[in-house]
């Protein structure tokens, strides 16, 4: 079973999303790294953009697919992780830590409508069968 921690919620696309502060950090989870494999690409939003929910935002690229990123919620991005466009393959080692952008949330309420670490670990199991 993949790690998924308890203090993020989680959509069926597999990006994490956490909140700090006002702003919420998002991520690609431990099950899509793993499915990926070795990370190579990763292109992500300007600072400034605004997302819809379930929105491509960016691509993820390894060495067996190219992926959509998707936003788990509407909102604005306040920031990139610039340093991990340099050292994509840093998602392999830990997704979780490795966070690809900040987003101030359009609607703080639509946090509920993602789903809890319990919610996404039953979705993982029912996906496998």
């Amino acid at each position: 079973m993949s790690n998924i921690p308890q203090d993020c919620r989680y959509t069926k696309e597999h990006e994490w999303a956490k909140q700090d502060g006002d702003d919420l950090i998002i991520g690609v989870t431990d099950h899509a790294q793993a499915q990926l494999g070795d990370i190579v690409f990763l292109e992500l939003p300007e600072t400034g953009t605004s997302l819809d929910a379930e929105q491509a935002f960016g691509v993820v690229e390894s060495v067996k697919a190219v992926s959509d990123l998707f936003a788990p919620l509407a909102g604005e991005v306040t920031g990139v992780n610039e340093a991990l466009v340099d050292a994509p393959e840093a998602i392999n080692e830990d997704a979780y830590s490795n966070w690809l952008v900040r987003i101030k949330p359009a609607n703080a309420g639509d946090w509920d409508t993602l789903m809890s670490a319990d919610d996404y670990a039953k979705y993982l199991e029912d996906e496998a069968k």
